[in-house]
């Protein structure tokens, strides 16, 4: 009868050790998991600190899943941090997908629910489901996810921002893929890239430097010293090149992908980059998905050790970003610039057939502003401007009342011409603006977006017509700005 007791009451816990396969560990790695492996393999997950929740559908109404791992009610415990990491916005990416798959077996086990003491942990393995069953990168409405953050058009990535702003997750990793530079490009040079993953963190200028050097000097050595412990090659993720031919920066400052779009938003936000193949479906997928899932498990390690730190360093942060005053600079335009030091790049070379490390020279690890403005107290959207309107309801953006027009003043710009400026090797528009003051406008005819709440940041780099990251960089919103012509969103300041 004892013997029976002990056994209901660590049954279990026995239940957890036994981890269920991956549908890759079942198949022994020889393909990725489709869409219903998945599916199955979600649903069969049992803890009493799981809980899956499906928080979307993708453009052909597959099931976007959320896998919650927390020890109370997830998102209750206001003491704890929230960490969510997404993989496969890419369809053709799949080891993000396996990595997650596996790290969610491993955290069945009881030695792993450590963790959850002082973490509620969100997983998606996988945001695109359409694209990954084609093995294609874009999702089946021929939309790139990772460019989508900032227009928030596509099912995925509108369900994955409406599931971010339910639990503002003080810390975000988005998984991908890189291509170690297979390009003709490359192989003329003699070399290819060779990390089994790369690290990056948030970049843009307007991001709380303080989140942005702790990413860089704190974790990021965690991080390396993590995967290389576990036997991973890691680096930096630095893109560009080849050395001596284009210049290597870190990653791009842009906030339309699945990192900087939560960064922009004062996030501890980083993307991981694992090493893919030149069959990408197949090729070493084993080694790719532990790759990933070690990733993975570092920012867990790192967070569990540094909750507290965090939790303090986003908070205030954020509340910072809320109420910063009228006429703060914000950077519209920025650059990559050096900084005197060297990158060592860790490369493969073609000629030996032997790992190397390349030292680069043209090393552009740091993004300074190069055009700023004064931040406004908000934005006048015009109600006919349908586009806008049901841009600011995709991003739940507050707005309020229209000020008092005999405390506020409206400014209103004038596009006189429209040149163009290199954007990280891409031309965009860069028009000439005037601005001045207009004595005001139907209140009847405007919503008004106020800059003082989270989004603030992304409100600024989106509506502002100079912005490199702005709406009107893309080809749907290109209309709103013509030269001769008024911009038609208005901007509201304290009058002097």
């Amino acid at each position: 009868m004892r013997k029976l007791f002990i056994f209901l009451l660590l049954a279990p816990m026995l239940l957890m050790a036994q981890a269920l396969k991956t549908p890759l560990e079942k198949k022994n790695f020889s393909e990725p998991t489709n869409y219903t492996e998945l599916s199955a393999f979600v649903e069969h997950l049992k803890s009493p600190y799981l809980q899956v929740e499906t928080i979307g559908k993708t453009f052909e109404s597959r099931n976007i899943y959320a896998l919650k791992f927390s020890k109370t009610t997830f998102g209750k415990d206001k003491s704890k941090l929230r960490i969510l990491i997404f993989a496969q916005q890419h369809g053709n990416e799949q080891s993000g997908k396996e990595g997650a798959l596996l790290l969610a077996s491993e955290l069945l086990k009881p030695e792993n629910t450590y963790l959850f003491d002082k973490i509620d942990f969100a997983l998606i393995p996988q945001v695109n489901a359409d694209g990954s069953e084609q093995n294609k990168r874009r999702n089946s409405h021929n939309a790139d996810l990772n460019r989508n953050h900032l227009i928030l058009e596509e099912p995925e990535v509108i369900a994955l921002h409406r599931f971010f702003d339910k639990y503002l997750f003080e810390v975000t990793m988005d998984v991908h893929e890189y291509a170690p530079f297979f390009s003709e490009t490359w192989k003329k040079y003699g070399y290819r890239c060779n990390s089994d993953e790369l690290i990056g963190v948030n970049t843009n200028c307007n991001i709380s430097i303080e989140i942005r050097n702790y990413s860089n000097n704190l974790f990021v050595p965690f991080y390396r010293d993590y995967l290389t412990k576990h036997n991973f090659s890691n680096s930096i993720y630095a893109p560009g090149g080849p050395p001596e031919q284009d210049y290597i920066r870190h990653s791009t400052f842009d906030i339309n992908d699945g990192r900087q779009s939560f960064g922009i938003q004062n996030t501890f936000s980083l993307i991981q980059e694992g090493l893919n193949g030149e069959d990408v479906f197949k090729d070493r997928i084993e080694r790719r998905a532990k790759g990933q899932m070690t990733g993975m498990k570092a920012v867990l390690e790192f967070a569990y050790q540094q909750s507290a730190t965090i939790k303090t360093m986003v908070t205030t942060n954020r509340r910072q970003l809320i109420n910063l005053k009228q006429g703060t600079t914000f950077a519209i335009q920025m650059e990559h610039v050096r900084t005197g030091k060297q990158h060592p790049l860790p490369v493969y070379s073609y000629y030996t057939g032997k790992d190397s490390v390349i030292m680069v020279n043209d090393y552009r690890p740091l993004v300074k502003s190069i055009s700023d403005i004064t931040r406004p107290v908000g934005y006048l959207i015009p109600k006919n401007r349908t586009e806008l309107i049901n841009w600011s309801k995709r991003h739940e953006l507050i707005t309020s009342g229209i000020p008092s027009f005999k405390k506020f003043g409206i400014e209103q710009y004038y596009v006189t011409s429209i040149d163009s400026i290199d954007f990280e090797t891409d031309m965009i528009i860069n028009p000439t603006v005037k601005i001045s003051v207009i004595d005001g406008v139907n209140a009847d005819d405007y919503i008004f977006i106020p800059v003082n709440q989270l989004k603030g940041n992304l409100i600024i780099a989106a509506l502002e017509p100079k912005s490199e990251l702005g709406l009107v960089t893309y080809s749907s919103y290109r209309h709103l700005i013509n030269a001769g012509e008024k911009y038609p969103v208005l901007r509201v300041v304290k009058k002097k």
